[in-house]
């Protein structure tokens, strides 16, 4: 092989791996998870999602090993005025530049059929697959003591 031929395969083999060093333009903060009570079957995680690249994304699915079924939710009130929790199978937009709450009251990651007790203090390991950025894996601290209202805005939903 050339030197001509080995320096344009090394520049090759670079520009295809460069995507997979990026850095994430998606950070997440102030994550929290939660159950009603200890016996509970299914509980919540609130977040604030950011977004500090040049392009909209999308966050499009969710997983945990916590729960039979791990979805998007979000709050919705009906004709009568009763609220309602729905699958949001389209997933939440990130703005380029900005941000998307997950929050008491409206969307939010919904843990249907916990596999495992969640006590106050617990750990619960959360993927977030979005549709640029990719998978982002996170801790999640189970937090029982927060109130609606803690934290960067969380419980501040309007209707």
């Amino acid at each position: 092989m050339s030197v001509k031929t080995t320096v344009v395969a090394a520049i090759a083999a670079v520009s295809f791996a460069f995507p997979a060093f990026a850095e994430s333009t998606i950070a997440v903060k102030d994550a929290y998870a939660r159950v009603a009570t200890k016996v509970s079957k299914s509980g919540a995680s609130f977040m604030v999602i950011e977004n500090t690249g040049s392009e909209d994304d999308r966050l499009v699915a969710v997983s945990s090993e916590v729960a039979k079924r791990t979805e998007l939710h979000t709050h919705k009130e009906d004709a009568n005025g009763n609220m309602q929790m729905l699958h949001v199978k389209e997933g939440f937009a990130v703005p380029a530049g900005g941000k998307h709450m997950l929050a008491r009251g409206g969307d939010h990651v919904m843990f249907m059929g916990l596999t495992q007790g969640l006590e106050h203090g617990d750990v619960v390991t959360l993927t977030l697959t979005f549709e640029k950025a990719g998978d982002i894996t996170l801790d999640v601290p189970v937090d029982l003591e927060r109130k609606p209202a803690h934290g960067d805005g969380h419980g501040a939903h309007k209707h």
